[in-house]
């Protein structure tokens, strides 16, 4: 996964938790990174047709953008069910944030085979808890 994944990622996310377009805010504190660097990202993702960006109001995936950012939450909770259910790594969501750039499609699919994901995946991504919902480390919601 890339660092354009990492961001249509994050709208994805962002757009789940306000009901609406991302904000820039809300994006660099997901990230941590700086708001510019936020909106120079998203000046590259609408250019190449991943993001609508309407100024003021915050970035919103096309189904192309929608797409990719699907896979890369899925991705992401593939790792993220490795780490815990297999390794049992205790700091799996830092773990898991390092692995998301460095793991491609192929690897990704190799470790759905050793692993119990639910159909659902990845819209059972609670953003609010940063991890699945059926993980069991995170605990009961709030």
């Amino acid at each position: 996964m890339n660092t354009a994944d990492q961001y249509l990622k994050a709208i994805y996310l962002a757009q789940r938790m306000d009901e609406g377009p991302a904000s820039t805010g809300t994006l660099a504190d997901i990230l941590g990174v700086s708001p510019a660097s936020v909106n120079e990202m998203i000046g590259k993702l609408e250019n190449r047709g991943f993001v609508e960006h309407e100024k003021y109001k915050g970035a919103s995936l096309t189904d192309e953008g929608l797409e990719r950012a699907h896979n890369a939450l899925q991705t992401y909770c593939i790792i993220e069910r490795f780490l815990t259910n297999v390794l049992e790594v205790a700091e799996f969501r830092d773990e898991a944030r390092t692995l998301e750039s460095v793991i491609d499609d192929t690897v990704a699919e190799r470790l759905d085979t050793i692993i119990d994901r639910p159909a659902e995946c990845p819209d059972c991504f609670d953003p609010e808890r940063d991890c699945c919902e059926r993980l069991e480390v995170c605990g009961p919601a709030n």
